[in-house]
């Protein structure tokens, strides 16, 4: 389960300062401060064969509100942060810090159409529960699609944004300028931090829900956003066997953007394997999410 620590001196409202670091990963916030100067991308076509099993029975009672990919995806997600730690680090203010919390960020269009509004939510995962990650996930999903579907209110990031723009663009500047003050030095606002996806741990966009197609999101400059998710659309896949003979499966493609500096490639290698490992097994899910994987 996750571990509640003490604060020391140098830790954040929303991350623990990490000392022990090798010089490389000192100096990188140094020669490289801005977070999108240090994209990696990693891409996976996921064969999804067992996955659309694993969420047909789910959904073999028929419920209302129906389990999807996407909410397997973030249970995924979720498990392959918690079992890999530093895949929940951001950098701010030239330094390195560990997360306290797992937030997931996501965008809600309330009616598919060019019109309908996008409306930005989060969810916090709850790593101390004994509820699994996808009924986290699922829950706090439908909470937020009802509610979003059913009101013409839009969420609380939208009405603090409009609020700001309503100062003048002079005012406007500098009051951005105070609030990249506090953040560098970790003193940003909590009414601000918890609604704004870019202080989530992973932010998510699912291209395939309204069948579109992208490989690559940046990341942000702004805030403490590490890892940036493109959730492709499935469909027939070509794979090939061992013997050059070829399989037509149904797949999607899963994008990752991630800060390079918060890790190295051998961390991220070893994060995508359990990660892939959860989409071959995926009754894995349903364990703990503290629970190890065997690859």
């Amino acid at each position: 389960m996750s571990k509640k620590l003490k604060r020391k001196r140098g830790d954040r409202k929303d991350g623990y300062l990490v000392k022990e670091t090798d010089p490389l990963h000192a100096i990188a916030p140094y020669i490289l401060p801005n977070r999108a100067d240090n994209e990696a991308v990693l891409t996976e076509t996921i064969d999804m064969t067992q996955v659309i099993a694993y969420i047909e029975k789910k959904n073999a009672d028929g419920p209302e509100f129906k389990y999807t990919f996407f909410h397997f995806i973030c249970a995924a997600l979720a498990k392959t942060i918690t079992l890999r730690p530093k895949m929940n680090r951001f950098y701010s203010g030239h330094r390195l810090y560990d997360r306290k919390e797992m937030l997931f960020s996501f965008v809600v269009k309330k009616k598919f159409s060019d019109s309908g509004e996008e409306v930005l939510s989060t969810i916090k995962i709850d790593r101390d529960s004994d509820v699994p990650p996808l009924e986290q996930i699922y829950q706090k999903v439908r909470k937020i699609v009802y509610s979003v579907r059913k009101s013409d209110d839009t969420d609380s990031t939208t009405d603090k944004m409009n609020i700001l723009l309503k100062m003048p663009r002079p005012v406007l500047r500098f009051a951005m300028r105070i609030l990249r003050w506090l953040e560098y030095h970790g003193r940003y606002p909590d009414f601000l931090m918890y609604d704004d996806p870019y202080y989530s741990t992973v932010f998510l966009s699912n291209l395939g829900s309204i069948r579109m197609s992208a490989d690559y999101h940046h990341l942000a400059n702004w805030g403490t956003n590490s890892i940036f998710v493109i959730v492709g659309e499935k469909k027939p896949t070509p794979f090939y066997r061992a013997d050059g003979t070829v399989e037509v499966k149904e797949a999607l493609k899963l994008s990752l953007t991630i800060d390079e500096r918060i890790a190295d490639g051998f961390y991220f290698a070893n994060s995508i394997k359990i990660l892939l490992k959860l989409f071959e097994n995926p009754e894995l899910i349903e364990r703990p999410i503290d629970e190890p994987i065997e690859l």
